[in-house]
């Protein structure tokens, strides 16, 4: 484990992470989170940008695939409503020789590699969670830990995203943190052709008559506002397959089943 000392004090850094995700159309979202994050003078600095949208329409993937174009480390850290401002900074633990040693968060690492911070589904996080990230997300760029008295300064290169769902799982994010996530990017649910493309890219194996059908309910069910998102529909297909292989009936006879073993009941109503 890789580790760094500051003002005397030795931190253990967390790993990037090495998603298999690809994102698939919609370039123009891709650009305009890059542009947030592009530097364009000596005293500029960069956006904190924020991705929202419902669940499943690849919120994620989109900020993964960005920082994977600037060719920087990513880093994910999973926000919920437990989450403590020690646990997004730095957390004290016992070591093997049973003394405590100090142990930096993803965002910390990614702070002090000059890599990318997924914040994922930021808005499960309490007030005073995003507290502690206030004068990272301003031209301060710093966090600062009780625990081990630290002001932890970014790297120039360090960037930051945050993903949010439109649900009402979610707490109200702070007015102050706000105005300090901009600009707001929202994905919406792909057109056909794009959910197409999606499902082709993460189920190569599947026929296309399997693919069209998922395509087809996926795109009624966004005509009535439904959250099923390309996620389900590549679960839907994935399970159809298998037990295509293992029982061999024809996919118009799985599909409905499939259907409503992943979504529910309620669900069928979308088929044709």
């Amino acid at each position: 484990m890789e580790t760094t000392v500051i003002d005397g004090i030795a931190l253990s850094l967390a790993r990037p992470v090495e998603l298999p995700l690809r994102w698939v159309g919609q370039e123009e979202l891709l650009k305009q989170l890059l542009a947030a994050w592009m530097v364009i003078d000596e005293r500029d600095i960069p956006f904190n940008p924020r991705l929202i949208g419902k669940p499943g329409v690849g919120k994620t993937t989109l900020a993964y695939a960005a920082a994977k174009r600037l060719n920087r480390p990513v880093y994910l850290f999973q926000a919920t409503m437990d989450t403590r401002p020690e646990d997004l900074i730095i957390t004290p633990v016992i070591g093997p020789d049973g003394k405590i040693q100090y142990a930096a968060s993803s965002l910390v690492s990614a702070m002090l590699k000059g890599g990318v911070l997924i914040l994922d589904e930021g808005n499960r996080m309490s007030e005073k969670a995003w507290a502690s990230l206030a004068p990272l997300l301003d031209d301060r760029r710093y966090v600062e830990s009780i625990i081990t008295g630290l002001r932890v300064p970014a790297h120039a290169d360090f960037r930051i995203v945050v993903t949010m769902n439109e649900d009402s799982s979610t707490f109200e994010v702070p007015e102050y943190i706000h105005s300090r996530l901009q600009p707001q990017i929202y994905i919406d649910f792909p057109d056909a052709d794009e959910e197409l493309q999606i499902l082709k890219e993460n189920l190569p194996f599947a026929g296309s008559r399997v693919l069209r059908y998922v395509v087809d309910f996926l795109q009624r069910a966004h005509a009535a506002d439904e959250l099923y998102s390309v996620r389900d529909g590549i679960n839907i297909a994935r399970y159809a397959l298998k037990m295509m292989e293992g029982v061999g009936q024809i996919p118009e006879e799985l599909l409905p089943l499939a259907v409503e073993r992943i979504l529910g009941e309620e669900a069928l109503r979308y088929l044709k």
